[in-house]
């Protein structure tokens, strides 16, 4: 299934969505580490029985970064409420968990319910096991070095930290390796300023009032995984699952299982029509 591309205008700004189903709507924000093709197993799977939207945060795939302040978290609620989907369920992978949280904290009306997937937490103190990695990557990605930018990235997040590459599925991992790229070849050097949310979210966790699936990888950063237990256990109403033989993109690296879980909870939180 393909769907037909939109360019809906938020905030200034040409936002390239996907808007594909019909029924109850549900809303797929990206890692940042991709763009909104990541999704794509997702949107075959969920678009007969729902209303499947994605798309590109600002600065990722065909959604240009401007100059100014901005927030992402306006940018989903102004989003929704353009395309007539408010509530919706709300997924995010990583970054795009990171906005789905925040951006719920601040507009619950927008949620029926929220799924976060590798989700980092706003103000969650992280350590200091992963700056030298994200260093590397600042270094590369200034030097123009794309390539490199986008191993450590695959390293990282997609490898994770207890296996190689020869462990992974090639072709998994070679579309992995495009999306991160892809990161690296369309970012500009604005100035472009992110208004962050205030209080951070890891203080607010049972502000959250609807019900929440938090998924991990297992083979992801032991952060990303002390996170998912953190906010499973802080937000109210919430559900655990660990995906297994899979880091920080189950739903890219393991579709099959992941569908399932989040097929299951879409079942429990949406009505039947």
């Amino acid at each position: 299934m393909s769907s037909a591309p939109l360019r809906v205008e938020i905030n200034g700004v040409p936002m390239a969505v996907d808007d594909a189903g019909s029924g109850q709507p549900v809303v797929l924000l990206h890692a940042g580490i991709a763009d909104r093709r990541m999704w794509e197993p997702q949107l075959r799977f969920f678009a007969g029985e729902y209303r499947v939207i994605r798309y590109d945060l600002r600065g990722f795939g065909e959604t240009p970064l401007v100059p100014g302040p901005f927030s992402l978290r306006a940018d989903l609620r102004d989003l929704l409420e353009r395309l007539e989907a408010v509530p919706a369920v709300i997924a995010g992978s990583s970054f795009g968990g990171k906005t789905a949280l925040e951006a719920v904290l601040q507009y619950p009306e927008i949620a029926r319910a929220l799924v976060l997937v590798g989700a980092p937490l706003g103000g969650y103190d992280w350590g200091a096991e992963l700056a030298a990695d994200e260093a590397e990557i600042e270094a590369a990605f200034t030097a123009g070095d794309f390539e490199r930018a986008a191993a450590v990235d695959l390293r990282l997040w997609v490898d994770g930290p207890s296996r190689t590459d020869t462990d992974l599925d090639p072709a998994f991992r070679e579309r992995a390796r495009r999306l991160a790229r892809h990161v690296y070849e369309v970012a500009v050097d604005v100035d472009a300023r992110p208004e962050p949310l205030e209080p951070p979210a890891v203080g607010r966790l049972r502000e959250v009032k609807v019900p929440t699936l938090v998924v991990v990888g297992e083979q992801d950063q032991p952060a990303m995984r002390e996170m998912a237990r953190v906010m499973a256990a802080g937000i109210p109403n919430a559900r655990h699952v660990s995906i297994p033989n899979s880091a920080h993109l189950p739903s890219l690296e393991r579709p099959e299982v992941f569908n399932h879980v989040l097929g299951q909870f879409l079942a429990e939180v949406i009505p039947p029509a």
